[in-house]
């Protein structure tokens, strides 16, 4: 299957990218963790990615076919975002956006309605009709299940970033950087883009600060209805 894919450069190096920066250095010591937690958000991620893109596989079938009616150029869109300790990986999602989109990156950022370096814009006019729902309905997120079972992302965590993004962080918004990144989190059931990126970085500093198996299946347990709110979802 083509995949779109990102052509802006870079902001890191990949795989141990973000290592590369002087001031990301200090994560190397990271808050103890009890092997067993571990284990069991690994565990749980293999058996619920593998087991939802089977159950899904008609849902992603149709969503495909809805995107090339109303859209023209390739199914999916994938991009370098940055994991756990810097590491870029290729993050995947349904496409919902004109072909080519990033290209037009910097004819919008006068639209931007976030106080950070992360780009969200209520209205973007590079999101095609059929894109306006999937991003509504989070159904745009669902091939990232495959970064989850690839070990890419968890089903929880800060959501991950892009380079450029990362590059201009303060400091000690670098400790999101210290768990792995996920499909949902503290920001997606706490209002999405309608959260302010200071209290957005907050938030994610903070899961990583008290992560919990039992902290997860909370988020988790609250995502579905954010999902079907659909507050800030654009």
């Amino acid at each position: 299957m083509i995949i779109a894919t990102s052509a802006t450069a870079p902001a890191v190096a990949p795989r141990e990218s973000a290592r590369d920066l002087p001031r990301i250095r200090w994560l190397t010591t990271q808050r103890a963790v009890p092997r067993l937690w571990l284990f069991l958000k690994r565990a749980s991620d293999i058996v619920c990615s593998a087991a939802l893109l089977i159950v899904l596989a008609p849902v992603f079938a149709l969503i495909a076919i809805g995107i090339k009616l109303r859209s023209h150029g390739p199914v999916l869109f994938s991009q370098s975002r940055v994991g756990k300790g810097g590491r870029e990986f290729r993050f995947y999602k349904f496409r919902t956006m004109v072909d080519g989109a990033h290209l037009m990156h910097e004819h919008v950022l006068h639209l931007n309605e976030l106080d950070g370096p992360a780009l969200k814009i209520a209205d973007d006019p590079r999101v095609h009709d059929f894109g306006t729902i999937l991003r509504r309905t989070s159904l745009d997120e669902l091939p990232q299940l495959w970064n989850v079972l690839r070990g890419d992302m968890s089903l929880v965590g800060p959501r991950p970033a892009l380079p450029r993004e990362v590059r201009d962080y303060e400091p000690h918004y670098l400790q999101r950087l210290t768990v792995m990144p996920g499909i949902t989190g503290l920001w997606q059931v706490s209002g999405r883009a309608n959260v302010p990126f200071r209290r957005w970085m907050a938030m994610d500093v903070w899961y990583a600060r008290h992560w919990t198996p039992l902290l997860d299946f909370w988020i988790l347990v609250r995502t579905i209805p954010a999902v079907i709110r659909g507050e800030g979802a654009w």
